[in-house]
């Protein structure tokens, strides 16, 4: 039976997290006897509902429970007033509720994952998109893509479908992560047309870029009001912005992480062109399996073009047979070594 309730009604608060402000909440699934294997997830903010990167990384604890049945799943929510010491109490609150396997969404987990992994050295947990210091321990699994590399393939794919050799990209806030995907779509782009126009906008400094939907829209709006006729985003929930200005204005937009021709708005999500993506679902439920069987490993794995960690969709079928042949040229070169990807942008 499936039940969404509060954390903090469900388990009891300390007074400092209460203070916090934290809006955790829980949702299980219960085969109502005392061997469930618990399982949890922190999201990032954006949270459920992102069309992203959150909503891939909770479809793997989903994809789990399919071949684990008695799997029970607790999520708990962000808020874009989180700091540090919030993360640390919404971890231990996971990691005293008995959850075996804890899944930590975003590399602004990484302090508290290290920090709170330590306190519980039987309960394994994995942070998606960190390998820094912070977060190592042996019962840590760092997950972490070649995020440059997908979008090397998507700038290749806007420069052979733009119009007007101009395209755009807008990004959460200016950290190493987000500039990877800048970087290899400004590269793929470039490869395809040395002369192709790319202008890059960035919402914020801080979290809160990743959940902007009104900034999102507006950078694009901008954008295709000054020629681009393609942007891709690189930004969470503030993604859908993106691809409504697209439907708007009779543009394309390119998607992230998710195959968002899947997952965003069914009135808008026509317009999206491709999506770089990752396989944040099936890396969270290899993680939950790997718990539940005992063959854990801690330590970083790395998932780009060559391990199928990442990958561009053909939904809608928009690309050409003459782009598809482009792409896979591209990525047979990345894949043997032929072509190095940057990782920081060019421009």
């Amino acid at each position: 039976m499936k039940r969404v309730v509060s954390i903090a009604a469900a388990v009891a608060m300390t007074a400092g997290l209460a203070a916090c402000g934290s809006n955790d909440k829980s949702s299980g699934s219960s085969s109502g006897g005392t061997d469930q294997f618990k399982a949890a997830i922190a999201f990032d903010v954006g949270g459920r509902g992102d069309h992203s990167f959150n909503d891939a990384s909770y479809q793997g604890l989903e994809d789990a429970k399919k071949k684990i049945s008695n799997l029970s799943i607790t999520t708990a929510e962000a808020s874009e007033s989180d700091n540090d010491q919030a993360r640390v109490n919404r971890l231990t609150q996971l990691a005293s509720s008995g959850n075996k396997a804890i899944v930590a969404v975003g590399f602004v987990y990484a302090n508290a994952v290290g920090q709170v992994a330590k306190k519980f050295p039987n309960v394994k947990f994995a942070i998606i998109d960190d390998a820094t210091p912070a977060s190592a321990g042996s019962n840590i699994e760092q997950i972490t893509f070649k995020e440059n590399e997908s979008s090397y393939l998507a700038g290749a794919a806007a420069a052979k479908t733009s119009k007007t050799g101009h395209i755009g990209f807008v990004g959460a806030l200016k950290v190493p992560l987000i500039q990877k995907f800048e970087a290899g779509y400004i590269a793929g782009a470039k490869k395809v047309n040395p002369n192709i126009k790319v202008d890059s906008k960035y919402l914020a400094s801080d979290g809160k870029g990743f959940n902007d939907t009104p900034g999102g829209k507006a950078a694009a709006d901008a954008m295709f009001q000054s020629g681009a006729d393609i942007v891709f985003a690189a930004a969470g929930k503030s993604g859908d912005g993106v691809i409504s200005s697209a439907h708007s204005k009779g543009k394309w937009a390119i998607g992230v992480d998710s195959d968002q021709a899947l997952t965003a708005d069914k009135s808008v999500a026509g317009s999206v062109l491709t999506s770089a993506t990752k396989r944040c679902a099936g890396t969270v439920e290899d993680f939950v399996n790997s718990v539940k069987d005992d063959s854990f490993k801690g330590g970083n794995k790395v998932y780009g073009l060559k391990e199928d960690g990442v990958s561009l969709s053909t939904t809608g079928n928009h690309l050409s047979a003459d782009t598809l042949k482009t792409v896979d040229d591209l990525k047979k070169q990345v894949v043997d070594g032929k072509i190095t990807v940057p990782t920081t942008p060019s421009n």
